[in-house]
Order: C-alpha cells, then sequence, then structure tokens
C-alpha cells in the first residue's frame, strides 16, 4: 500500500491584519481525530482520521491520518458543511493537482484562468513522499501552489462567504498531514 505525505498551508487574504495560526498536532492524544475538529465524509467510503505517531514527519512526532488505499490529498475552503466547499487536491496515482468545487455534494472541476475546460494540471506527485499544498485567496481568485511551485490561477464566485478551512482525503486513501497552518498574510 502506498501513501501521500502532505504538508498544508492555506491562506486567506483578509482585510489588514495578519493573522496566522499553526496545527502540527503534536499535542493532540494519538489514535483519535484531533481535538475541536470536525471530521466529515461527502459520498460513500468509510473516512477513518486519526492523530497517530510518524517518526518521518517534518514536524515530529504526529500527524494527521486517513487510512484507506487510494493516494489523494487536498485543502479545503469556504467551507460550509461537509457538501459544499472548495477544494485544491494532489493525486500520486493520477500525477495531477486539480481545484475543484463541491456543490449539494457534486464535485466538478473548475477552469484554471487563461483556459477553457480541461482538468486541473499535469504533476508528478511521488508516493511516500512529503509534498506541500498551499493556496491563496482573495475574493473571487484562487492561487494554487504544489510544493512552492504556483501552478495555476482560478477564479469563481460559488461560495464568497468565509468559512472553515480544513484538510480534505477521499475516503479510500491513505494520506498524512502536518503543519496545517492557515489565516491572512
Amino acid at each position: 500500500m502506498k501513501t501521500i505525505h502532505t504538508l498544508i498551508i492555506i491562506t486567506g487574504l483578509l482585510s489588514g491584519t495578519a493573522l496566522a495560526e499553526r496545527i502540527n498536532f503534536d499535542d493532540a492524544k494519538t489514535g483519535a481525530p484531533p481535538p475541536g475538529w470536525t471530521a466529515t465524509q461527502t459520498g460513500s467510503g468509510s473516512a477513518k482520521w486519526s492523530v497517530e505517531k510518524d517518526n518521518y514527519a517534518p514536524s515530529k512526532p504526529n500527524v494527521l491520518k486517513q487510512s484507506g488505499e487510494d493516494q489523494a490529498g487536498g485543502v479545503i475552503w469556504r467551507a460550509r458543511d461537509a457538501n459544499n466547499y472548495y477544494i485544491f487536491r494532489a493525486n500520486a496515482n493520477e500525477n495531477n493537482a486539480v481545484l475543484y468545487k463541491t456543490v449539494n455534494g457534486k464535485r466538478s472541476p473548475l477552469d484554471i484562468v487563461g483556459r477553457k475546460g480541461g482538468y486541473g494540471v499535469k504533476e508528478t506527485v511521488a508516493s511516500g513522499q512529503w509534498h506541500t499544498l498551499r493556496v491563496d485567496f482573495a475574493g473571487n481568485r484562487f492561487k494554487a501552489y504544489y510544493d512552492g511551485k504556483h501552478l495555476f490561477d482560478v477564479e469563481d464566485t460559488t461560495f464568497t462567504e468565509a468559512g472553515k478551512v480544513g484538510v480534505w482525503t477521499k475516503a479510500d486513501s491513505v494520506t498524512l498531514f502536518d503543519d496545517f497552518t492557515y489565516g491572512s498574510k
């Protein structure tokens, strides 16, 4: 079984104030979801979220783990609930990165600025290695970064209000998350 490891950074551009919060799961009890987090699920499958010890994590000792078989992980923002949010994800099986919107549980890819149609971008997503996903968003414009490289921009007005932020993976994935950072620049 292969694993995708994801180091997550998500930022929102808010008016003036510089706020940021970093969560690394190191003080959380292992074997259970982190306190204060809500584990939800869209669609079918059986997601199992828990904090686990990982000696190879960028910030030892703990990571957030979702257990299964696929190799996809990402970040969500402006989440209203389990069925309505934006997501930027990388997939090691497909070797691509895609930005979607999920509306009433139906996920659809968003067009990249300057390009109509398509399905994200091809990008090598090595299994068993740590990767960084980052989304900067202001208004209706989202900038997607993978391992420090700006991949593309997307514009969309489906969700304009502030919402929750978090991590995402398919229920049949094995994905580890470490150092989740969010806030304004």
